[in-house]
């Protein structure tokens, strides 16, 4: 379809009133040009059509649907293959219900654990977020619906997330808020980005044309179009001229006028609006292009198929985070299962990514099904605490028979949600008492937790294992119990640090921040780069999870020991299953910057692959290393920026569990243009090669001009001290300390500054 010829048969009221959509879910349409309406809905762990009053909060019904793990879980997974497999699933029924665009995948960073939409998003870790999104993204488009990553850009919080402004500096924003929306757009080219509510540095994000324009298209080179979360459209023309297209949810005449009048006023163009209403079309018409054959597959056929999928992608990003004395899987058969949720299992979030679910399995029940005995108490009660204590005394006495107990606890809805953050990281008090009463009378105490981010556990020296299963979608039971039974070997690995307490966590002081606008002080410092920068001990780390099996890791070789940043190179490493059962591994890069003149974090995942190894197998893991894995941002040159010098490949099993490492050398072709003034030290001028040529000999001659036995008349350390006092002095210093001519420093200045 010829989209400006489309565009031509539009009036400018028509071209307007296309900016904005016709309701709460559709574009709008405009018949005599041949624009027809297409409708967006939420949806990253399922599709939430809404059928009848529609919202943005999951407050009213939508279609019934599978409900799929929660972001939090798939990244727990580190499976490309899979987030790939989840994106065709939503494509299939988007395709399905004629719905063009889904809003999703959520993006922004785990900075707290306090965030309340924390479960929607992937990781603290921009790398592994943007993996992981972009095979999700692809899978997604390839049925020729659109995605839309969100929320763009450093929307971390809940607390006042509409009107506050992230702070937040060049660097980090580049480097851990920007990364992974970069990732996904210069690797799976998303047909839409929906920008956040909130601020960067006191600019709105709807507004702010560094952000929409100089950086989204102009540096990524994205060609799609910008949506506003839903009620985040602000001033029309700025938004318009800043780089956004469409102003969500429609159904009224308020933008279009804005629009208009702008028109009328000089401060936007009809070109302008041109602009927009093309990306907007050619993403959407794009949509119209699908070549679907319609399957004769039976409904309840597909609904099978995607249930099952929805238990394996919960099995495998499933974290088996303890596991003493080999408890799990069970062996022993009396065994009890204690905690409302065995029954009625959290299962997804709430708010705008709430799914209205055809199926929810339960532990319980699945664990009936397969002819397995088990004894239950409640143990606890999500809403009546008056009930705690008889229900707790009955889980004691049914603790007190069983071989194995298996508590089943988390957090409820009440405490993680979009629309605020969470208070703390501590699960309900009852379920807390209930483990430790339970972990008195019965030494063999599993726990398996329902939550959407990390909690405290001060009962985790009074238990034998735990297991992780975090928002697991609609077969969290079936996922469950196959694991506590073994049918099934955990491989998840934690996509976020359980910190030791909050007092630890390094936004500690500034989340929420005042009044909402947080400073964001820790810097690129978020989970484990600070953690393992500041050897802070955690509760477990990122990257950590156990397995029924074991790996051994050996032979780190990489194919060449120097390289330039415009060259790549291979780190290769070999993996064997050296325990009895078939299992998963996720096999880890980290990359360690040995000396820097930036502050940097002492590690930074940089590659990861999922290998599947029988025992006794083996396999070679390959990983591409090129100019990303060892850059940092550098605000002299606005871009990512390699420093010569020697460079760590960290392998391991976790962030804390390296097996293996190698060194290689890095040049950096790209220079840092400096200026020097008068103030500029001594060794920041001869860190730079002009200034080595044109500074060090005369340094030389003068370090050689100082009399030895002076120096040693000094002391000890004389000469150490005299040469790092040099290396601080600013070049005026010269003038007066080494009695140098000014107008000598001068001429020093200008064949320094000489380009």
């Amino acid at each position: 379809m010829d989209v400006k010829a489309m565009i031509e048969k539009m009036s400018l009221k028509e071209k307007a009133s296309y900016l904005s959509g016709r309701d709460f879910w559709h574009t709008d349409e405009v018949l005599d040009a041949g624009v027809s309406s297409f409708m967006m809905c939420d949806g990253p762990n399922g599709l939430r059509k809404q059928i009848g009053k529609e919202d943005h909060l999951g407050i009213n019904e939508s279609i019934k649907t599978v409900c799929y793990p929660t972001s939090s879980a798939v990244a727990a997974s580190f499976d490309i293959e899979l987030a790939h497999e989840l994106g065709e699933h939503l494509g299939d029924e988007c395709v399905r219900e004629n719905v063009a665009m889904l809003l999703g995948p959520g993006l922004n960073m785990k900075r707290s654990p306090l965030g309340g939409r924390n479960f929607e998003y992937y990781s603290e870790d921009p790398y592994l977020a943007g993996e992981i999104a972009s095979a999700y993204v692809d899978g997604l488009q390839s049925r020729n619906v659109c995605a839309c990553p969100k929320h763009f850009a450093a929307n971390n919080q809940e607390t006042r997330r509409m009107s506050g402004s992230s702070n937040v500096d060049e660097r980090t924003l580049h480097e851990i808020y920007l990364s992974a929306f970069e990732a996904v757009v210069k690797n799976s080219r998303p047909h839409s980005m929906m920008c956040a509510y909130n601020q960067i540095n006191g600019t709105f994000c709807s507004e702010n044309k560094e952000l929409l324009t100089d950086i989204l298209r102009d540096q990524w080179g994205f060609e799609g179009f910008v949506v506003t979360d839903w009620g985040a459209g602000k001033d029309a023309a700025k938004g318009v001229t800043a780089g956004l297209d469409l102003v969500m949810p429609g159904g009224n005449d308020a933008h279009k006028k804005a629009i208009l009048q702008a028109v009328d006023e000089g401060r936007l163009t009809e070109k302008e609006i041109d602009r927009a209403v093309e990306r907007i079309l050619t993403a959407f018409l794009w949509t119209t292009e699908r070549n679907v054959k319609a399957e004769n597959v039976p409904v309840s056929e597909i609904e099978k198929k995607d249930y099952e999928f929805a238990v394996k992608l919960a099995e495998n990003s499933a974290v088996l985070l303890k596991n003493e004395d080999h408890i799990l899987p069970v062996k022993k058969e009396r065994v009890a299962y204690i905690g409302a949720f065995a029954k009625t299992p959290r299962y997804q979030g709430s708010g705008s990514s709430h799914i209205n679910s055809k199926k929810v399995s339960n532990a319980l029940d699945v664990t009936a099904e397969k002819g397995i005995e088990v004894t239950y108490a409640q143990g606890y009660d999500l809403k009546d605490a008056s009930k705690d204590s008889q229900l707790m005394k009955e889980a004691v006495e049914v603790a007190k028979g069983a071989d194995t107990v298996v508590v089943f606890a988390g957090l409820p809805d009440s405490f993680e949600s979009e629309g605020f953050d969470r208070k703390n990281i501590d699960m309900p008090q009852n379920q807390n008492r209930l483990i430790e009463e339970v972990a008195k009378v019965n030494e063999n105490v599993v726990v398996v937790l329902h939550n959407g981010a990390p909690v405290a556990m001060p009962w985790l020296d009074r238990v034998k294992a735990v297991l992780e299963m975090y928002l697991a979608g609609d077969g969290v039971g079936d996922a469950t119990v196959r694991i506590l039974y073994g049918e099934t070997n955990p491989s998840g690995k934690l996509a976020e640090t359980f910190p030791a307490c909050m007092e630890h966590t390094p936004a500690y002081l500034n989340f929420p921040g005042e009044k909402g606008s947080p400073e964001y002080r820790e810097g690129v410092f978020i989970g484990y780069r600070y953690y393992d920068s500041t050897k802070t001990e955690v509760l477990f780390p990122f990257g950590h999870g156990l397995s029924y099996t074991a790996f051994e890791y050996s032979d780190l070789k990489v194919s060449k020991n120097k390289m330039t940043d415009k060259e790549n190179a291979k780190v290769t490493v070999t993996v064997k299953n050296i325990g009895e059962e078939a299992g998963s591994e996720v096999v880890q890069l980290y990359v360690h910057d040995v000396k820097s003149s930036a502050i940097r974090p002492y590690k930074e995942l940089k590659g990861f692959q999922k290998v599947f190894l029988r025992p006794g197998e083996s396999t070679t893991v390959t990983f591409t290393v090129s100019k990303r894995s060892f850059a940092y941002y550098e605000t002299a040159i606005h871009d990512f920026y390699v420093e010569s010098g020697k460079f760590e490949f960290l392998v391991g099993s976790s962030s804390a569990d390296i097996r293996l490492k190698a060194e290689i050398k890095v040049e950096g072709t790209k220079e840092i243009p400096c200026h020097f003034d008068s103030n500029s030290t001594i060794g920041d001028i001869l860190a730079t090669s002009k200034g080595k040529e044109v500074l060090a000999p005369m340094m030389q001659q003068m370090m050689g001009e100082q009399s030895a036995e002076g120096l040693e008349a000094l002391g000890e350390g004389a000469q150490e001290m005299a040469a790092a006092m040099a290396m601080e002095m600013p070049l005026s210093a010269l003038v007066g300390m080494s009695g140098v001519p000014g107008e000598i420093v001068q001429q020093i200045l200008e064949q320094l500054n000489q380009k």
